[in-house]
């Protein structure tokens, strides 16, 4: 099951009306990237969180914070 943040990343971007391939271009990855990240198989690096949130007009926290981690 993904965990929240991964589906979090995927509802942002699609709000954007963004693909993956579209994301993937904009902060300069590959497509197959940005699916491990939704799917929660990568851990991407702080970098590209912050690249990615910038694209999609989020923050860090909005995406990428673990609740669960806190508790």
């Amino acid at each position: 099951m993904k965990n929240l943040k991964n589906m979090r990343l995927k509802l942002a971007r699609v709000e954007k009306e963004l693909s993956q391939d579209e994301l993937a271009r904009l902060v300069g990855v590959s497509r197959q990237t940005i699916g491990l990240i939704e799917s929660g198989n990568y851990n991407p690096s702080l970098s590209l969180c912050v690249a990615i949130c910038r694209c999609l007009s989020k923050t860090l926290n909005d995406l990428f914070w673990d609740e669960q981690a806190d508790q």
